[in-house]
């Protein structure tokens, strides 16, 4: 058994509707019990993890906004956040809606407790959320931002992806239905799971990962040979991996574990 399991939640470890089979989360306990650390690794902000935890054995510890913010959700406690440095925030808002007008964004603050948005930025979950409030771009660009969130809906993803990193480079972490997702330059998910695992001890060669999108990639290329993709993975993760495991319908997850356990 690997000493550190890093997953994926959306689209990976996580059903179509969010939910965490029963299946999955005992595959996780197992794996635990037999001496595995588990962390979770994802773009969602900590406000989201609540509707993941309700479905887990215990409350693993979590990687949260694609590498920026490390969190233990024992004690409920930011251990660690890696913003957007302010002139690079406001440089990118600006540069982004010159070339690419259609665009409207969001920021997560407080290490990811709060969003700010501009008011023609689509919310597509929880709209009455009181965490949630509508900013202008000189707003966004005053408080400290862990993600910057670029959404055009009318964009192809990936195409959206590709006119964002034309603009704004280096910083681009990444995409999915419209939306395209900024941090700190460096910042990845590899960097936000190699912090965690240093804090134990542990490195690239005493991990295993599971990951979906392209957001997973860097922490694909961290791990030393252990990198497992969901069947439904995007092409270039599925390319990136060393192994592949059933679709997250299909517990893909669990289905790898099972048998990393059996023996």
């Amino acid at each position: 058994m690997p000493r550190l399991i890093a997953t994926d939640i959306d689209g990976t470890l996580s059903r179509p509707d969010g939910s965490v089979s029963p299946r999955s989360a005992d595959a996780l306990a197992a794996a635990a019990a037999a001496g595995s650390q588990i962390v979770l690794v994802t773009g969602r902000p900590v406000r989201w993890l609540v509707r993941v935890y309700a479905f887990l054995p215990s409350l693993y510890p979590a990687v949260c906004a694609n590498g920026a913010v490390i969190y233990d959700a024992v004690t409920d406690a930011i251990v660690s956040a890696r913003h957007i440095p302010a002139d690079d925030l406001r440089q990118a808002c600006d540069a982004l809606r010159a070339q690419l007008p259609d665009v409207t964004f969001a920021a997560e603050t407080h290490g990811g407790r709060r969003m700010l948005h501009e008011a023609a930025y689509p919310i597509l979950f929880d709209p009455d959320d009181a965490n949630l409030a509508t900013a202008t771009v000189a707003e966004i660009c005053s408080v400290p931002v862990v993600k910057l969130l670029v959404r055009a809906s009318a964009w192809d993803p990936d195409a959206l992806t590709a006119a964002v990193r034309d603009v704004v480079g280096d910083a681009l972490d990444s995409s999915r239905s419209g939306l395209v997702e900024l941090s700190a330059a460096g910042v990845t998910k590899a960097t936000g799971l190699a912090t965690y695992a240093a804090s134990l001890g542990l490195g690239p060669a005493d991990a295993l990962v599971f990951g979906d999108m392209p957001n997973d990639l860097p922490m694909f290329a961290w791990v030393e040979g252990r990198a497992v993709a969901v069947a439904n993975a995007h092409p270039t993760v599925l390319a990136a991996a060393s192994e592949v495991t059933a679709a997250n319908t299909e517990d893909g997850v669990a289905v790898y574990l099972e048998r990393l356990l059996s023996g």
